[in-house]
C-alpha cells in the first residue's frame, strides 16, 4: 500500500509514519482527519496566546492526540472518530478562548461599514487574522501620514471598538487570499502578512514591499522582529502615494452579541414568515474551479431568507447587495474563521429561544472547505450533532469513501451538487 503522506510504501524503511498509515486505509484516513483538525486548533491557540490566554485542557488534548496517533496502532474506527470527535470539542473549547481573548483586548465588534476604495497617501495594507498585529501597526504608525489597510480575513478589524478608534484605519482592499499576486501587485503602498494565508510573489514583483511578522515567513521577504514596524513604516513612506480611489461600503462585524441583539426582532420575522430560512454560506476560499457554487448560490437565495457568512469564502459574493428584512440585512458578515464560535453561539441561542434542537431550526450551513481551520470547525460542528451540512467543492481528499460513508450516515453530511439542486432540495424538505 502507498502512503500519501510520505510518498513510500506505508511501512517500509521510509515510511515517516512509522507505518501506522499503513495499517487500514480508513485508521490512516482518521489519522489524517484528526491531524488537521490539530493543526487549526494550533492555529487558534497561538492567536489566543499572543494575548496572553491560555488553556492547560487545550495543550493536554493535543499531547494526548498526537501520542496515540503515532503510537496506538490497535485502535479500530469507532475509537478513532470517537477522537476526532474529541477533536472538534477541543476545538470549540478553543475558539471560546481566541474570541474572549479578541473581545477583551479590543471589545466586541460592532456591525461597521467598511470603504473598499483608497485615499491618497502613502498605505500600508496588512493581511492574515492577527489583531495584535495590527493594533501595534496602528499604534506605532500614528501621526506618521500612512494608512492603514486591511486585506482578506482582517476585514473584521474595523469593527473592533479600539482598533476603530485609530483614525488611519482606513478600509479595506482586496478580497480573499488566492487574489493576492494580482492585488499585492495593484497596491503600490507595502504589506505586512501576519499568518501563512500568504503567497510567494511571482517573479519577485512585489518582494521588495513585502514583510511578515511572528511565526509567518516568506523567502526573501524583509521579517519584523518583536513587532518593531519602524522598517516598514519607512518603507511605505519611501513609496509612490495609492491613489483617490471610490469604493463602495461593505458591511462586517456581526459578532454574536450583536446579532443576539436582534433576537427578538428576528424571531418575529420567524414567526410571521417574513424570515423563512437561515443559510450559512462561507469557509475557506480558493482558487479550484467549482467555488462559483457559492456566488451562484448566494445569488438565488430567496428575498425572504437571510445568508450568515465568515471567513474569506464570503468574498464571493459579500460585495453584492442583498438588501434587508424590515431592518434585519441579508447578508450577515460574522468576520473571521476565527470568528466561527460567533456562528455556532447564535444557532444555539436561537435553538433556545425557539425551544428546538439546532438540527431543527430553518438554518442550513453550506460550507467550502480547503486548510487546516475549517477541518477543526467542520469537527467542532460534527461534535455538536450538527448534521445535513452541504460542504465543497469536492470531498477532502485525506478521508477515504468509508470514512465520508460513515459520516454521512451519522451526521447526514452532504456534498454540494448544484445551487438550484440544493436550494430546491433544503427548502421543500
Amino acid at each position: 500500500m502507498f502512503c500519501y503522506q510520505c510518498e513510500q510504501t506505508a511501512g517500509g524503511s521510509g515510511c515517516t509514519r512509522l507505518g501506522v498509515c499503513g495499517k487500514n486505509e480508513d485508521i490512516q484516513s482518521l489519522q489524517d482527519t484528526l491531524l488537521f483538525g490539530l493543526k487549526g486548533i494550533a492555529a487558534y491557540a497561538y492567536h489566543a496566546r499572543q494575548l496572553g490566554m491560555r488553556d492547560e485542557k487545550v495543550d493536554a488534548f493535543m499531547h494526548e492526540a498526537l501520542f496515540k496517533t503515532v503510537t496506538n496502532v490497535s485502535f479500530d474506527l469507532n475509537q478513532y472518530l470517537e477522537l476526532v470527535l474529541k477533536c472538534g470539542e477541543i476545538n470549540l473549547n478553543t475558539m471560546e478562548l481566541l474570541d474572549k481573548a479578541n473581545t477583551q483586548r479590543f471589545g466586541n465588534p460592532v456591525p461597521t461599514q467598511v470603504l473598499t476604495g483608497t485615499k491618497s497617501g502613502p498605505g500600508i495594507l496588512i493581511t492574515g487574522h492577527d489583531l495584535l498585529d495590527l493594533y501595534e501597526l496602528l499604534k506605532q504608525s500614528e501621526g506618521t501620514g500612512v494608512n492603514i489597510y486591511t486585506h482578506s480575513e482582517m476585514l473584521i478589524a474595523n469593527a473592533y471598538p479600539e482598533l476603530k478608534k485609530f483614525k488611519h484605519l482606513a478600509g479595506n482592499y482586496g478580497g480573499a487570499w488566492q487574489e493576492q499576486k494580482q492585488e499585492f501587485n495593484s497596491f503600490s503602498g507595502a504589506i505586512l502578512a501576519t499568518t501563512n494565508c500568504v503567497l510567494i510573489p511571482p517573479d519577485n514583483t512585489y518582494l521588495d514591499r513585502l514583510f511578515t511578522v511572528g511565526i509567518t515567513g516568506i523567502p526573501g521577504a524583509t521579517h519584523i522582529k518583536d513587532r518593531n514596524f519602524k522598517p516598514l513604516i519607512e518603507k511605505a513612506k519611501s513609496l509612490p502615494s495609492l491613489p483617490e480611489t471610490a469604493g463602495k461600503k461593505i458591511w462586517t462585524g456581526f459578532h454574536h452579541t450583536a446579532i443576539l441583539g436582534l433576537a427578538d426582532k428576528i424571531v418575529s420575522l420567524v414567526k410571521t414568515g417574513k424570515i423563512r430560512h437561515f443559510f450559512l454560506i462561507g469557509g475557506c476560499d480558493g482558487a479550484k474551479p467549482g467555488r462559483n457554487y457559492y456566488t451562484e448560490f448566494a445569488e438565488r437565495v430567496p428575498k425572504d431568507c437571510v445568508i450568515l457568512t465568515l471567513a474569506c469564502g464570503k468574498y464571493r459574493f459579500n460585495k453584492l447587495d442583498f438588501g434587508e428584512i424590515e431592518g434585519v440585512p441579508r447578508l450577515i458578515d460574522l468576520g473571521q474563521c476565527n470568528n466561527a464560535y460567533s456562528a455556532i453561539q447564535v444557532a444555539l441561542a436561537l435553538a433556545s429561544v425557539f425551544k428546538c434542537s439546532v438540527n431543527e431550526l430553518p438554518l442550513t450551513l453550506v460550507l467550502s472547505w480547503f486548510e487546516q481551520k475549517a477541518v477543526a470547525i467542520l469537527l467542532s460542528l460534527l461534535y455538536l450533532n450538527v448534521k445535513g451540512i452541504y460542504i465543497g467543492p469536492t470531498p477532502p481528499a485525506f478521508i477515504s469513501k468509508n470514512v465520508f460513508a460513515v459520516l454521512q450516515d451519522k451526521f447526514d453530511l452532504k456534498l454540494i451538487s448544484s445551487p438550484e439542486k440544493d436550494l430546491e432540495a433544503i427548502l421543500n424538505k
